[in-house]
């Protein structure tokens, strides 16, 4: 297995060779540096940091695993709050540009948060073309999105005019009950440990957390 791994949907975003580290090691680190382009790797946040330090790599983020089954989901319904996976393209863009700020690659001070605009815009429409996309819905009118990977909750966001008024938890218990009425056993997400909105959000909802990664970046030139 090769202790390096390809990215070409992140490279064809950013314009540069970018690749993630999938080995903690001497050797792993020692290999990506000797090649131009943009490195990620995730380790456990109690590892020792020296091998990192020693290449040059620089924190990026923390993030958590949100889980729960189908017994501890603390079920939330509200009339005005409804999902829809017919969802138009164009409407979904618009709530999706921009709104990844605790993102790593936006906290990434090597990297134009411009492109990283982009990449989850591009990551977003492969979802849709998948029909793995579920609108949200305030009123009829589109609040929001969830996409999925089977029962991953992969991306997710809520348009800035919806934010803070205690709305998402109608949203995203309704779309972990279809997964869970789909045969899902689990539903799991990823966040960042930064982003405490969502992360109390997960909560409330009876999820729990697990499988913490310290994110590392770099830039080699």
């Amino acid at each position: 297995m090769s202790m390096i791994k390809a990215t070409p949907w992140d490279e064809a975003v950013f314009g540069m060779h970018t690749a993630e580290v999938v080995e903690y090691s001497d050797a792993a680190l020692h290999e990506a540096v000797q090649k131009p382009g943009h490195y990620t790797i995730k380790v456990d946040p109690l590892a020792d940091k020296q091998l990192l330090h020693k290449y040059g790599f620089h924190y990026c983020d923390t993030l958590l695993e949100p889980y729960c089954t189908k017994q501890k989901l603390k079920q939330a319904a509200h009339p005005d709050a409804t999902i829809s996976r017919q969802t138009e393209w164009e409407g979904l863009l618009q709530i999706c540009h921009g709104a990844f700020a605790h993102g790593r690659f936006h906290r990434d001070f090597n990297l134009d948060k411009a492109r990283a605009d982009f990449r989850y815009d591009n990551w977003l429409h492969q979802l849709y073309d998948k029909q793995a996309v579920y609108g949200l819905y305030w009123q009829g009118e589109l609040s929001g999105f969830i996409a999925h990977t089977e029962n991953n909750l992969v991306l997710h966001a809520v348009a800035e005019s919806q934010r803070g008024k205690g709305r998402a938890k109608y949203w995203w218990s309704a779309v972990s009950s279809e997964l869970f009425a789909a045969g899902h056993a689990e539903v799991k997400s990823s966040i960042s440990a930064a982003n405490l909105a969502v992360l109390n959000l997960y909560a409330s909802l009876g999820f729990s957390f697990r499988h913490p990664q310290d994110v590392y970046h770099r830039l080699v030139e």
